[in-house]
């Protein structure tokens, strides 16, 4: 087999039955290129929205449902409806003991501050947050560092500010790590500077100090503004949900069957739910793309079918001069995964120029709707193996047929 591929005379026939009629090869092939186009350029679409979707949700815990306080919606034990409800330290305790399932329970803070610095100032959003938050939602540090247990334990005045606070109270290229600020007139340490994300869960997360310092100089005690709640990876964050809420409820005299009292944003079952659209994209990627292939593989096969019905009394001469039906079938089906795989190759390049295209009109900038939208080499083989066999089953068909002519009909065919 290897000695016949590697024959010249193999690929000079395989090239003069080709040539013969140009426009109907050109024709034949169009339908392999669009199916391997389509499928290489859906995946590399999907591939690409992908990677978007982990960039927006890549600095987060996404087992992880957000909690705050709201006010009730029905009277309960005495109580008004429209009671503001307060969490507190100690509610975040208990639901961390009494809910199976959690990993981490992160108490903050929040408020909005004026920020000076020299002649500069600036309202931003101020947290008070624990060290644990960064391991639940990394902050990309620039410079410096995150909060510490050190400056929890010790109420220290530092803060972590966000890019944009650094470009509206720094001058270009000064140095920020050390620098002291105002914030609500005291001063406080730059000890980090963070990249904002494209995705900031609740409050503006413009700059973090310690959750002691935070509920000293503010006042408040037990209180907190919310809780981010993140489960182990076996349980199902949605009954976390709803075990905290439950609880919280419990805590705070709320009626069991109000709704509003406790607000929530499950981010675990939002990106179960995309997670979930982009697999049922890329199956559906697979399954139009090899529709279409095999569209365009029938198409191969339907030619090659009138291919031969014309080549009938050539067929006849070579059956006379002593080949044998083996080596009639074996032209036919070089023929049929020529023209396939070279279609093919035509689909995978056009596919390639297009996902550079999407890239450049989509994929820039840190708002990108597509991000590196690309295929797997291990892709392209697949789709280059499935290319191969389905043009070897198609080609089986008008082989069969050649080496059904008997030589003495065929050399009677005009």
């Amino acid at each position: 087999m290897f000695k016949f591929l590697t024959d010249r005379d193999t690929w000079q026939e395989v090239f003069d039955s080709l040539s013969k009629n140009k426009l109907r090869s050109i024709l034949t092939m169009v339908g392999v290129w669009w199916g391997i186009l389509l499928l290489i350029g859906l995946l590399g679409s999907a591939r690409g929205l992908e990677n978007a979707f982990n960039r927006l949700f890549g600095d987060f815990a996404t087992n992880s449902v957000f909690v705050w306080a709201q006010s009730t919606s029905k009277p309960f034990q005495g109580f008004q409806e429209g009671r503001q409800v307060k969490l507190t330290l100690t509610d975040a305790k208990k639901v961390e003991e009494n809910v199976e399932g959690i990993e981490f329970i992160v108490p903050r803070s929040q408020s909005q501050a004026m920020v000076v610095r020299n002649f500069l100032s600036g309202t931003f959003g101020i947290n008070g947050d624990y060290p644990l938050l960064d391991k639940v939602q990394k902050k990309k540090l620039i410079h410096g560092r995150f909060i510490n247990q050190n400056d929890m334990d010790t109420n220290r005045k530092v803060v972590v500010i966000s890019e944009d606070v650094y470009k509206q109270l720094f001058e270009k290229d000064v140095q920020a790590i050390g620098e002291l600020i105002q914030i609500n007139s005291m001063n406080f340490m730059v000890i980090g500077v963070f990249e904002v994300g494209n995705m900031n869960m609740g409050p503006s997360t413009d700059m973090h100090i310690p959750f002691t310092t935070f509920q000293q100089i503010y006042n408040r005690g037990e209180n907190i503004s919310w809780m981010m709640i993140t489960g182990k990876p076996e349980y199902n964050i949605k009954q976390i949900e709803e075990d905290a809420k439950l609880i919280l409820r419990n805590l705070n005299n709320v009626h069991p069957e109000d709704k509003r009292a406790f607000g929530s944003f499950n981010l675990g079952k939002e990106f179960a739910k995309m997670t979930g659209f982009l697999s049922g994209m890329q199956f559906l990627t697979w399954f139009v793309g090899i529709a279409t292939l095999i569209a365009g593989v029938f198409a191969i096969g339907n030619i090659l079918l009138i291919t031969v019905k014309e080549r009938t009394k050539e067929i006849g001469v070579r059956r006379a001069l002593g080949a044998t039906p083996y080596e009639i079938k074996r032209q036919i089906l070089v023929e049929a995964v020529f023209i396939t795989l070279l279609a093919g190759f035509f689909g995978i390049i056009s596919g390639g120029w297009i996902l550079i295209a999407l890239d450049a009109a989509f994929g820039q900038g840190p708002d990108a709707t597509m991000v590196n939208a690309s295929v797997s080499i291990s892709v392209v083989f697949i789709a280059l193996i499935i290319l191969v066999v389905l043009g070897t089953l198609i080609g089986l068909i008008p082989a069969f047929k050649a080496t059904s002519i008997k030589p003495i009909e065929a050399l009677r065919e005009e």
